[in-house]
């Protein structure tokens, strides 16, 4: 009850006045039954704009992060997710992801809409990166239709680490729904769930336009946050950075 209020009342009018969202290929969802949208992921407002895009109530998987914060802020973030039907997706590996896939498959399983990011975490730099295979276990295991969705320009709406979104167009796109039941009885094979992954990441790929990047988006992010910076030698400031070779390139896995 309280999803539709926020959605149909509250954070959808609003949301859409201000933003303006354009979408194609809505039809692509149905109407009634299960189905995975899988989709890219370039801001913290991709979880806010898919969802007004679809008629029929989304149950996303968030980080685990976004409900177990502190203070006000914390209480009012974990607060914001569970009333905008997501669930925390823990992210460490092992029995931890299992139990949090789980949750998601029970969603199918009652007939729902699961909302999932492949890529596991928001893009750094706008690119579209590796898939984790847990979506193709979801959509084995439970025998559903995957649905690609690419959200278009959220990345400028609002990066990471900015707070506020700034007010600009977004788009969302519906692909046609992915079939696999010809994996169905190989559900636990790793290499089959690779496949499975890989073709998704490609029709999300086509469809967004995103340069592809065959690595782990959470291993460059880590890659990022290790690096040291470079003490600044006297009249460096002054100095225009060189390029370092292969810079901009696509890196193989």
């Amino acid at each position: 009850m309280i999803y539709w209020v926020l959605k149909r009342i509250f954070i959808g009018p609003i949301v859409k006045l201000l933003f303006r969202p354009w979408v194609k290929g809505r039809a692509s969802v149905p109407n009634e039954g299960p189905a995975i949208l899988a989709s890219n992921h370039l801001s913290f407002s991709d979880s806010i704009f898919m969802p007004l895009m679809v008629r029929r109530p989304v149950v996303f998987l968030a980080k685990q992060e976004y409900f177990t914060g502190t203070g006000l802020k914390g209480w009012l973030t974990a607060a914001f997710f569970r009333l905008t039907n997501q669930l925390p997706m823990d992210r460490s590996g092992g029995t931890a992801s299992t139990a949090s896939l789980t949750a998601g498959a029970e969603v199918l399983r009652q007939g729902g809409l699961l909302g999932i990011y492949p890529e596991g975490t928001r893009s750094p730099d706008a690119r579209m990166y590796r898939g984790k295979v847990g979506v193709a276990r979801l959509a084995l295991e439970t025998r559903v239709p995957v649905v690609p969705v690419a959200m278009i320009g959220t990345d400028k709406v609002q990066p990471i680490g900015q707070r506020f979104p700034s007010i600009r167009r977004v788009g969302v796109i519906f692909g046609q729904p992915l079939d696999f039941s010809e994996y169905y009885d190989r559900a636990d094979d790793r290499d089959v769930q690779r496949i499975v992954t890989d073709r998704i990441m490609q029709e999300l790929q086509r469809l967004s336009g995103q340069e592809y990047v065959d690595v782990y988006a959470a291993t460059v992010k880590a890659q990022l946050a290790a690096k040291p910076e470079a003490e600044a030698a006297p009249g460096d400031a002054k100095r225009k950075p060189r390029k370092r070779h292969g810079e901009g390139t696509t890196t193989g896995a």
